[in-house]
């Protein structure tokens, strides 16, 4: 049985009378807490009002595959849950199960309305508009900015793989080319009868070419060519045009040219020189599609390692890889005009943490920095070793907040961008992740030409903090 003074001590209840207390009670039952046994479900509807009155009650949300704990009730007058009582369309954010032994009160939503309307009609009106306007407007803008958000990451790593992609299709494209003439340089030997000592000696001339190191000077490659093609047209070897590029690129010059026509002369110089520029050529292009290829699979690895896709949610992280899969994922907001400066320790331990989120949090962090340089500056990134704790650094060159920005800076809702600019994720967020996730602290040292944003986040902070 609940008594009145049971709840008359406790906070949530302090402004109401006896009376209305002696209601709350009867209209609602008094529920026991067992370890382990599941009170209300997360997206069930909201139908019943959950207040503490002594025990834990422990919250958890589902993500993917995994539930995670979100956060505990654990002094009495914490409430939970209720929201049909303003909302017909309201759920359980989390679910909620027993963790220490105790009672809690359950009061049905359409009765904690009935009695909200008795007692203080003009408050529950505005609490209901104001519950039903404010979760429309935040929930609409918030998925714009992270639509906007989700969009300028997309854009930057559909550039970034293009460019690859690009040199990869225009790489098979002039492979497929340079292989038709291959093949028929070859029918051309073969027609003109070279013995096989002759395309050893050829093939061995090749060879030779394989191993110099290539001319890196543009003008000394430019000079060679222009050689080249008229000592080709001098021996009547036609499209010298064509082979003169192939042949200086790989270093050969007039002398390797009069060795060819020695070892094999005649009328198979030239498909001998076309087919030596053909595979010269094919051996270049497939390294460039060897890296283009390697590239764009890197950028997805880079891609898999940010959204943490096909992993856990709550796992060992190396923080120093979260920090440069969200550098890669940014590169092209990064450009040309910003260095970025990686300080690691080398004593840097993993910690328990939820990647994902942290990602979230270092995407916000840097992008943050990014726009305060304007595409030009130094970020730097740290990381170090703090006792049981891991400590990041994310500083810019930007001008700087002032004092009245830096204040408010973990403020919900506050920002000094414009409407579609930023990551969608305001600092209130990233603050609420590190510290009530992870048990950490973030904080801001700003001035003029150097704006520092620190986060300290403990090793096992998810296991003690959530």
């Amino acid at each position: 049985m609940l008594r009145v003074e049971d709840l008359r001590s406790l906070p949530l209840f302090g402004d109401l009378s006896d009376d209305q207390i002696t209601q709350l009670v009867a209209a609602g039952t008094v529920v026991r807490i067992e370890p382990g046994v599941e009170l209300f479900h997360e997206g069930e509807p909201a139908d019943a009002w959950w207040a503490l009155v002594d025990g834990a009650i422990e919250l958890s949300r589902r993500a993917d595959r995994e539930e995670t704990v979100v956060g505990r009730m654990d002094v009495p007058g914490r409430w939970a849950g209720g929201f049909r009582a303003w909302d017909e369309g309201g759920v359980y954010l989390a679910t909620g199960r027993g963790q220490v032994a105790g009672r809690v009160l359950r009061v049905p939503a359409a009765a904690l309305a009935e009695l909200a309307r008795a007692w203080f009609p003009f408050g529950s009106h505005l609490i209901s508009g104001l519950y039903r306007t404010a979760r429309s407007i935040e929930s609409t803008a918030r998925q714009h900015q992270s639509l906007v958000a989700l969009g300028t990451l997309a854009a930057g790593i559909a550039h970034q793989i293009n460019n690859p992609a690009a040199a990869a299709t225009r790489a098979i494209d002039e492979l497929d080319a340079t292989y038709r003439t291959l093949v028929s340089s070859q029918v051309l030997l073969a027609g003109d009868e070279l013995s096989a000592r002759q395309f050893a000696a050829l093939d061995a001339l090749r060879a030779e070419l394989g191993s110099r190191p290539a001319a890196s000077d543009p003008l000394t490659v430019s000079d060679l060519e222009g050689d080249l093609e008229v000592w080709l047209a001098d021996h009547g070897v036609e499209r010298e045009w064509l082979l003169a590029p192939a042949l200086a690129a790989a270093g050969a010059d007039i002398a390797w040219c009069e060795r060819v026509a020695a070892a094999i002369g005649g009328p198979a110089l030239g498909p001998g020189l076309e087919w030596v520029a053909s595979t010269l050529s094919a051996t270049a292009l497939l390294a460039e599609l060897k890296e283009s290829t390697a590239r764009i699979s890197e950028l997805v690895a880079t891609v898999k390692s940010y959204s943490q896709m096909d992993r856990a949610s709550l796992q060992r992280v190396d923080v120093t890889s979260g920090l440069d899969s969200t550098v890669a994922m940014l590169g092209d907001r990064i450009g040309g005009g910003v260095t970025v400066v990686r300080d690691y320790g080398s004593d840097v331990r993993p910690i328990d943490a939820y990647a994902s989120e942290l990602n979230q949090v270092w995407t916000n962090l840097i992008d943050n920095a990014l726009d305060a340089m304007d595409g030009s500056g130094t970020l730097r990134l740290t990381v170090r070793a703090d006792g049981d704790a891991v400590a990041v650094s994310i500083a810019d060159t930007g001008p700087g907040m002032s004092p009245q920005v830096a204040e408010r800076a973990f403020d919900a809702f506050f920002s000094t961008k414009d409407v579609g600019k930023g990551t969608g994720l305001g600092l209130d967020i990233a603050r609420r992740i590190v510290v009530e996730r992870h048990g950490g602290t973030i904080t801001i040292d700003s001035r003029p030409g150097a704006t520092t944003l620190h986060v300290r986040l403990p090793r096992s902070g998810v296991a003690a903090g959530s």
